[in-house]
Order: structure tokens, then sequence, then C-alpha cells
């Protein structure tokens, strides 16, 4: 047993899908199956059900990627301690991210950064996407997360993870029960977002979706690049809004339901940093931001408190 091996198990474990692990790790599908296969027969116990339709964790899978995940987080440390040891890891990590799109895996991923490197200071900037780009290759910013694509050739791309569409509504129009709403019941009311430059590529599938479903986009771009002053609009019965679906962990209280967007595109989302001057903080905290993103989550519908 090793831990590639391990990374390959949990992929797997995540996505249920041989295919989609394989892509997520950037490696073959038999390459993937096959170390599976291996670790299985390393263990001497089945760790997933496999039939042509489906992929399954069994109750010694389930039991096994508590604590692989346990495992690699620990090897994850352990190499941060080495380099620490060999050389302190000082100075600052600058870090910019677009206004609407917050992906879980960030707080989680400077927090494990905090944690193995108290020498580095972490500085946080919000921007919109071509100004987080510009400062990457100017070096102003050391990494950047970004919604794909966007234009971001001969920078450095780390795969972080997805974006998909979550539509806030003020209370009073909401339906309870609703698992979902799509495009044609939006159809009659203004609907918020924010404006194409702070996050081209979530604009884009917006509009994307909206053809897809043969409906006129109503869309209202507001110029302020700030989540709380448009939930705030659409409590105040301006419409609804449509945000990434980041945007529903983070605020509450604003008087909205939130519920997600039927058949919602996925944006890719991306740490972008330079290829050529990369500190050891930076280098670090890319390892352990790979060692947290995960897959976006099956949306549920979620109110937000009064």
């Amino acid at each position: 047993m090793d831990l590639q091996n391990l990374r390959y198990f949990v992929a797997v474990a995540e996505e249920l899908h041989f295919r989609q692990a394989a892509e997520r790790l950037h490696v073959s599908q038999p390459a993937i199956s096959q170390q599976v296969r291996k670790l299985e027969e390393d263990l001497g116990v089945q760790l997933l059900e496999r039939t042509p339709r489906r992929v399954a964790l069994t109750e010694a899978g389930k039991a096994f990627v508590v604590a692989a995940r346990r495992v690699l987080h620990e090897a994850d440390h352990a190499r941060l301690a080495a380099v620490s040891a060999r050389v302190r890891i000082d100075g600052q990590l600058r870090v910019g991210h677009l206004p609407d799109a917050v992906p879980p895996a960030l707080p989680r991923a400077l927090g494990r950064v905090a944690s193995a490197t108290p020498g580095v200071a972490i500085a946080l900037e919000t921007r919109p996407t071509q100004e987080l780009i510009e400062r990457v290759r100017d070096r102003r910013l050391d990494v950047a997360v970004v919604c794909l694509p966007a234009p971001v050739s001969g920078l450095r791309v780390t795969p972080f993870g997805e974006e998909r569409v979550i539509v806030a509504l003020q209370e009073s129009r909401a339906t309870a029960g609703v698992p979902s709403i799509g495009p044609q019941q939006l159809e009659r009311m203004p609907v918020l977002v924010t404006a194409r430059a702070v996050n081209p590529a979530f604009f884009d599938a917006l509009i994307g979706a909206w053809r897809e479903a043969g409906v006129a986009a109503p869309f209202v771009e507001v110029a302020e690049p700030n989540v709380e002053h448009l939930l705030l609009a659409v409590a105040a019965g301006a419409g609804a809004a449509l945000l990434p679906d980041s945007a529903r962990r983070r605020f509450a209280g604003h008087g909205v339901q939130f519920l997600p967007l039927t058949a919602s595109p996925a944006c890719e989302v991306a740490l972008i940093s330079h290829p050529r001057y990369t500190s050891m903080a930076t280098s670090a905290f890319l390892q352990l931001a790979g060692g947290v993103a995960r897959p976006a989550s099956a949306l549920q519908p979620v109110a937000a408190a009064s």
C-alpha cells in the first residue's frame, strides 16, 4: 500500500466514477482502475462494488476512505514539516479571489497553510477576474482563484473544484417544497447578476444555460461586485439573483431563500500562479490546496435565516 494508491482510491470514492476520478487526477482511467484493484488485493477486502452502470462503496470501503483521508492529510503535514526543518518558510503569501465565488476549499487550504507554515503572513485581495490574472502575471499576487475559461495562457493552472449556480429569491416569492428552479420560472421577473467583467466565465455559463432552455435572459447587471448588495436587493423585492453556489454557504440573514438552478451549468475553478516565480510559501499552499479541493456537492435548497 502506498500514498499514490490511497489518493487514487479516495478520488474514486468521492467521484463514484472511474473516468471522472482519472480526469481529476490527470491520469488514465486504466491506471487508476488497476491501482485501486491492487489496493484491494493488498488489503484483502473489496472496497468498491462495480457494475456497468455504477460504482458504490462497500461497508469496508466506507470505513477505509475515512482512514485514507486522515493518512493523506498527515502525509501532507509531514512533507511540509520536513521542508520547514530544512528551510524555514517565511515571508508573505498574497492570495486573490473573486468577489462572488469563494469555494469552500479556499478557507480550508488557507487554514492548513497557516497551521503548517506559521512564519508566513497571508494577505488577501478581492478583484475581478482580469485584474487577478494581471496581478499574477506581474507578480503582485502569488496565487489567484478564478473561474475558467479565462485568458490564463502561460500561467500555471491548478484545478480547484467547480462552481454551480444558486438562485436567491425573496422569501415571499419562494415556493415551499420546490427542490430547484429553472430559467422558465424566472422569465417574468428581473434577474440580478454581477457585471460580466467581475466573473466572465460564470456570466457566460448563465447566458448559455438560458439559451439552452430557449428563454430570453432578462439579466440586470449590477456594477457593484458585492454579494451582500445583490441579496439585499432581492430581499427588497428587486427580483431574483444568480450567484455561484459557494455564496449560499457564506451568506444568511438577508431575508432570501436559496434554490439550485435546474440543470445548472458548472464552471471549473482553478488556482493560477506564475510558472517561474514560485516562493516556498506558494509551493506549500498549492500542495495543501490540492489535498482539500473537492468536486461541488449536489445542490440542495438552503433557506437563509430571516
